[in-house]
């Protein structure tokens, strides 16, 4: 790919160079540009030079004090795509040079019960990236090795793999909880994560209705274009019982909705880490073996299957807004108002 390698660590140019990082100092604090020494890995570790970090709801979230397990100060930014820059000792599964993606589930024990059934989304004691552990809003990232991503095969450019770190992996997580046999699938809230996993339920032969904020035009003909086969409001009933339904928004006022517009013995799932609170409702939406669920982060088995799915599948169209990195207040701010469709992506090379 003629990718330009950093000095080593011991050469007097890197000893010269900073990295740039976009760093929040607390809950319900702006985002302060920040130039650091470069970071070191530590045995097991990677760093990476980021080419593309894209931005979340989740670190809206982060910013807003809503995610108890923060650490601060930290650097956001948990949809990163970088190039290995740096190995630490007993690194062999990945190489120099080589594109990697960096997504939010960090790190686990693999000690506890959760680790060791297969569950280490569920783990007692996980790392965050850009949460627990500092994330991409910033010219470069460590990370352990074994929770990279390997991008080699992935036809998409930085800016647009980016998203798929989190918005695709917990779209496709979701999906799959709403299980093989929702043939009508119901999305609510049409941003980042549902305009890619739309396109997977289309190209698998899901008939999709998408659900958007009263009155957002731009979603609903964003959807449309996408393939979903029926668009509205999201307090609107559909022409047709559901399936099953994801929940992307954070609206807890969402969830009765959703379960009085799934048919007997549906499921709807919670597809964000954090929502508003859901309101009381009657024991008769959930009767009839309705199911509510949460999907809570992901593991590297979903990062696996979903990469792989991809190369089956017509070639995702990621909808972006690029950012320079220095700019990331501006793209959470935007994220925040709906100024977009799409994912927002932080470049780091960009002027």
């Amino acid at each position: 790919m003629g990718i330009k390698l950093k000095p080593a660590m011991n050469s007097p140019a890197a000893a010269e160079e900073k990295s740039l990082a976009m760093v929040l100092r607390g809950a319900r604090a702006a985002l302060r540009a920040e130039h650091r020494p470069l970071p070191e890995p530590a045995a097991g570790e990677v760093r990476l030079r980021v080419r593309a970090c894209a931005v979340c709801r989740t670190d809206l979230h982060l910013q807003d004090g809503d995610l108890p397990m923060a650490r601060w100060p930290v650097v956001p930014g948990h949809e990163v795509v970088g190039t290995v820059d740096a190995l630490g000792a007993g690194v062999t599964d990945l190489r120099m040079g080589q594109r990697v993606g960096v997504p939010w589930l960090g790190g686990s024990c693999g000690r506890c019960r959760y680790c060791l059934a297969g569950q280490e989304n569920l783990c007692d004691a996980p790392e965050f990236t850009g949460c627990t552990r500092d994330g991409g809003f910033a010219t470069h990232v460590v990370a352990r090795a074994d929770f990279c991503v390997p991008l080699d095969h992935l036809a998409l450019d930085d800016a647009s793999a980016a998203p798929l770190l989190c918005a695709g992996l917990i779209g496709w997580r979701s999906l799959r909880m709403a299980g093989a046999d929702a043939h009508v699938l119901g999305l609510y809230g049409f941003g980042a994560a549902a305009h890619l996993i739309a396109q997977v339920a289309v190209a698998q032969g899901r008939r999709v209705l998408a659900f958007t904020r009263a009155g957002d035009t731009a979603a609903q003909q964003h959807a449309r274009e996408l393939g979903c086969a029926w668009v509205g409001d999201s307090d609107q009933a559909p022409p047709e019982p559901l399936d099953a339904a994801i929940l992307f928004a954070p609206v807890g006022a969402l969830v009765p909705l959703a379960l009085k517009a799934v048919r007997k013995g549906g499921r709807v799932v919670c597809g964000g880490i954090h929502m508003s609170d859901i309101p009381a409702f009657p024991y008769a939406l959930l009767w009839q073996e309705r199911q509510l669920l949460s999907a809570a982060n992901l593991t590297r088995a979903d990062a696996r299957e979903f990469f792989e799915a991809l190369r089956t599948l017509p070639p995702l169209h990621v909808h972006t807004r690029r950012y320079p990195l220095q700019a990331a207040g501006q793209a959470m701010d935007d994220l925040r108002a709906g100024r977009f469709q799409g994912a927002a992506v932080l470049m780091p090379d960009a002027p």
